[in-house]
């Protein structure tokens, strides 16, 4: 049965208000020294008994004087005199018995000097506070400085660790996917920790240290944190950035604190994510190391294991960049183990986007076989993204659902950049970005080993005018074969060729093509040993620690080899040229039929291009054409028809007019025949 320990309590919400406390307490300290200890530029005049004496009788300077006994056994009988000149400066004198004291009195009362006397101080309980006040404040004051500086966020907390403590479930395996071997390598480590017995009776020891190793998201730090939620243990977590301050020792006091409270809490994990960052290479890069980076490491290495016994404390950590760690770091009993966590493959990825598709509406056409088929290379944090983008898209337009068109633009989107549909191509750019696609395309149709032209498109994303998805028929997990390499080339030279080809004309197009084709062709020669220079090695990639990054390769081989694999490599190039160029002659009609194509719908599928390849024609270009014929035919019938009418209407309206004109002539010869036979009956009746 596990013992749990109880977990330490949070800090106290007191803390807050004992900063506060501090701060008015400062406040205070500072208002009551400037009143304490401010100056004043009149200060009283100080006399001797005989200089009092010339200014009072001589020269009858004196306004008022003022007497006070003074405190104390050995200052018995003796009196402060003080008062104000005619000037109005004030003074003051030491008068060492009673009797001289009268005598002045007495002058003083003859002369009508203003006389007074004050009693001397007593010190009551109010006195001796006001006298004890400051001495309080201060001491509350360093008292509750020293309090603050205990909490976990508070001033001079520079040593403490920032190890987090995790609490509750919020991430388990079920979480995680893709990652069923690295999944049962860390499920040992929470099943020793809550079942050593079953270990220890075979006398097995559990790995002090577990290093999760592998590209950037590719889920280590969330493999972590589902060890968190399923271990019944505590699990402290702490970025390798923490350790490192401007102070040196403090990355190392950091170490020990952090290791003192897992021994508290033990059985118990720690995770230390990012360990690059304080696990270099001690003594590496230019002019010399860093010192707090080696104190931290040197600290972790004897923590981990030195003289001291850590049983019950699992180290975990998670890098991309093993080649620069210590060595010191990485031996047995230290981090006994290493779980490579690489990039998911086929099986893997629909994994992935199912887990990241539980909280999301997914239409029912949707599956997750061919994205995850186009999606080759793409890590968890990837996938997470391009869900995450499908969801965003169809929000825009409104959707119910995810649909598969959302998902193939969040495909795109991630690798390429948004589509830039308002850009503006001339006419000849147009021709040549869908002539340089379709090249691409028909050499992934023709060659056996070349990628496989998934999508290819003349709408520009990012910097390229086109984009064209070429992915392999399979992947290959570990192995590329000369001839698959050799085909790869001549794939990616098919844009410029076709272009060559069409209008015996190049352009800048082929910029990216020539820089990958060219790395895979210098690879060839110089790492694989595919080439006439033989099985060797002539270059390799370096890992330098104190850069971070691999700026730089090694190269062992005389000028003479250079200009060998500069051959080697320009004649991998050419003949990789040629047979584009043999290719597409072949195949100039498909060329032309699928560049064509480009030009009208933009866009073409796997699926469209495979359509044309054995059709001929596209379907959906063909039922466009039609639809828009068939638009044509109907407003050409609407034009007919109304100019038909036009010309009845207008027939209609003229017979009209010439009737009404008939008409109008009839009536003014039937009025001017009335006319007539009037005028002959009045020549009768003459």
């Amino acid at each position: 049965m596990t013992q749990k320990r109880p977990t330490p309590p949070p800090d106290s919400k007191a803390n807050k208000i004992g900063n506060l406390i501090v701060m008015m307490l400062i406040l205070l300290f500072v208002f009551m020294a400037i009143w304490m200890f401010r100056t004043t530029n009149d200060e009283p005049i100080e006399f001797t008994y005989d200089e009092f004496m010339t200014e009072l009788v001589e020269n009858e300077n004196v306004e008022s004087i003022r007497s006070t006994p003074i405190s104390g056994d050995v200052n018995q009988g003796s009196f402060l005199l003080e008062g104000t000149l005619v000037d109005g400066d004030e003074f003051y004198l030491d008068i060492p018995t009673r009797d001289l004291l009268n005598n002045i009195i007495d002058i003083a009362l003859g002369m009508d000097i203003e006389y007074s006397h004050e009693r001397g101080a007593t010190y009551t309980f109010w006195n001796i506070l006001l006298i004890l006040l400051p001495i309080i404040l201060i001491i509350l004051f360093i008292g509750f400085f020293m309090r603050s500086s205990g909490g976990s966020n508070k001033a001079f907390d520079f040593g403490k660790s920032k190890a987090q403590l995790s609490k509750g479930k919020t991430t388990t395996f079920k979480h995680v996917a893709g990652l069923d071997e690295e999944k049962e390598e860390v499920k040992e480590l929470i099943d020793f920790l809550q079942n050593p017995k079953k270990y220890i009776k075979l006398g097995a020891r559990i790995p002090k240290g577990v290093l999760l190793v592998g590209p950037p998201g590719t889920g280590k730090t969330l493999l972590a944190r589902a060890v968190a939620g399923e271990a019944d243990v505590p699990f402290y977590s702490i970025s390798g950035s923490d350790f490192v301050e401007m102070f040196v020792g403090v990355g190392a006091s950091r170490v020990r604190d952090m290791f003192k409270k897992a021994k508290q809490s033990a059985p118990c994990i720690i995770f230390v994510d990012e360990l690059d960052a304080v696990g270099r290479q001690r003594g590496a890069g230019m002019g010399g190391g860093h010192d707090e980076r080696e104190q931290t490491l040197n600290q972790l290495l004897v923590e981990m294991d030195g003289f001291g016994i850590n049983s019950g404390i699992i180290v975990m950590a998670a890098t991309n960049r093993p080649d620069i760690l210590d060595s010191a770091l990485l031996r047995p009993g230290r981090f006994d183990r290493q779980v490579t966590i690489g990039r998911p493959d086929i099986k893997g990825r629909k994994a992935i986007l199912r887990v990241h598709a539980r909280n999301k509406k997914i239409s029912d056409d949707v599956t997750f076989d061919e994205i995850a088929r186009r999606t080759p290379g793409f890590t968890g944090a990837d996938l997470e993204n391009l869900m995450n983008e499908a969801a965003l898209l169809a929000a825009r337009e409104n959707k119910n659902a995810i649909e598969l068109e959302h998902i193939d633009e969040a495909v795109d989107r991630v690798m390429m950049g948004p589509a830039k549909k308002s850009r503006v191509f001339t006419k000849k750019e147009r021709n040549f970005i869908a002539h340089h696609e379709a090249g691409h395309a028909v050499l992934g149709l023709k060659l056996d080993n070349a990628n496989v032209v998934h999508k290819v498109t003349i709408i520009p994303r990012g910097q390229a005018g086109g984009y064209n998805l070429m992915l392999p028929e399979e992947e290959e997990a570990f192995l590329k074969t000369r001839k698959g390499l050799v085909d790869q080339i001549t794939g990616l030279l098919g844009g410029r060729v076709a272009e060559e080809i069409i209008f015996d004309e190049v352009s800048t197009g082929a910029h990216n093509d020539f820089q990958r084709a060219t790395e895979i062709a210098r690879s060839m020669v110089t790492e694989y040993g595919m080439s006439s220079l033989g099985p060797i090695q002539y270059e390799k990639r370096s890992g330098t620690p104190f850069l971070g990054r691999d700026y730089a390769t090694d190269k062992s081989f005389s000028d003479t080899v250079a200009l060998e694999i500069d051959n080697e490599v320009r004649k991998i190039i050419n003949e990789s040229y040629e047979q584009a160029r043999d290719v597409l002659n072949e195949n100039l009609d498909l060329l032309k039929q699928i560049a064509e194509t480009l030009l009208e719908v933009e866009t073409l599928t796997r699926e469209e291009i495979m359509e044309i390849v054995e059709t001929g024609k596209l379907k959906r270009l063909e039922k466009k054409k039609n639809d828009n014929d068939k638009q044509d035919n109907e407003d050409k019938d609407s034009a007919t028809k109304e100019d038909s009418d036009k010309k009845k209407e207008k027939k209609e309206s003229s017979s009209k007019q010439s009737k009404q004109k008939d008409n109008e002539e009839k009536e003014n010869k039937e009025s001017k025949g009335n006319k007539d036979d009037s005028d002959n009956d009045n020549k009768k009746e003459g």
